[in-house]
């Protein structure tokens, strides 16, 4: 079986050296194994994401000799995708509109006995002829997994390269929202999806993404799709023993690169 890997960057800003990790970690596990590596635009946030931050990541990975294989898939070129997807709950009821906003979350959790949880269910009992004439008359709204209806009899585990065989337990989550009226999918139902679509076999991606893979392990067996194995990276710390991020503009391939830094040097300052 081909090991297939991936990188999947959001173009909110130029490409950093915490970055820069994940894609020669998944990069060069997919050459050792003679697999592929593909590169995809996760740009379902079209209010945060650029195409000049999207052209400026494809030409920094060239730079530094990530070169990918096949077509760079584009999210919000296939948001037809995940609207089908997100159908497909729906006509199951594994999903529910929330009518909450953000303001209205945050004072039940502010409440007595609230804050343990991240969304307090309001929407979940709706009568359904409520919720779809509130639909329909175009009330603001996001779709909700109903996790309770969601999770199997059956245990699930998730693969991970490091722990194991996990049990998984997506609970974290809550009724996790998977689309937004003005976004057709949120960054877990995307991602998943395009992991099945692509046959990405070795998930590589940061440590912080650990907890998601329950999630997307349970997407992945309410959709029917393949189940890959995940490898979490550690993630690149700065002189402050914080996480780099798209704020630290020093750490940036395009900083170093001006600086006259070989690629090389880059790439194994980023693994270092």
């Amino acid at each position: 079986m081909t090991l297939i890997t991936r990188f999947a960057p959001s173009p909110t800003g130029l490409l950093h050296l915490g970055s820069v990790r994940t894609a020669a970690s998944a990069h060069a596990r997919a050459r050792a194994a003679g697999g592929r590596f593909l590169l995809r635009m996760e740009d379902i946030d079209q209010a945060r994401c650029r195409p000049h931050f999207a052209a400026a990541i494809r030409e920094d990975l060239r730079w530094l000799g990530l070169l990918w294989d096949g077509d760079v898939r584009v999210q919000s070129e296939h948001f037809s995708d995940y609207r089908a997807a997100l159908d497909s709950l729906r006509a199951r009821r594994l999903v529910y509109p929330c009518f909450c906003s953000r303001a209205d979350i945050a004072r039940a959790a502010a409440a007595p006995h609230g804050a343990e949880e991240v969304y307090p269910g309001t929407c979940r009992c709706l009568p359904p002829a409520e919720a779809a004439r509130r639909v329909a008359a175009g009330q603001p709204h996001a779709w909700r997994l109903d996790l309770a209806r969601a999770m199997p009899d059956t245990p699930l585990f998730v693969d991970d390269e490091a722990q194991g065989q996990i049990r998984c337990d997506p609970l974290s989550f809550g009724d996790v929202v998977l689309a937004r009226r003005d976004t057709p999918a949120s960054y877990h139902l995307a991602a998943t999806h395009d992991d099945a679509l692509q046959g990405v076999s070795l998930v590589v991606r940061g440590e912080d993404l650990r907890p998601a893979a329950h999630l997307h392990r349970l997407l992945q067996h309410l959709m029917g799709w393949p189940a890959p194995r995940y490898a979490h990276v550690a993630l690149k710390l700065g002189a402050d023993g914080r996480r780099l991020a798209k704020r630290d503009h020093a750490a940036t391939v395009r900083a170093l690169r001006e600086a006259g830094v070989a690629p090389g040097k880059v790439v194994a300052r980023a693994l270092a």
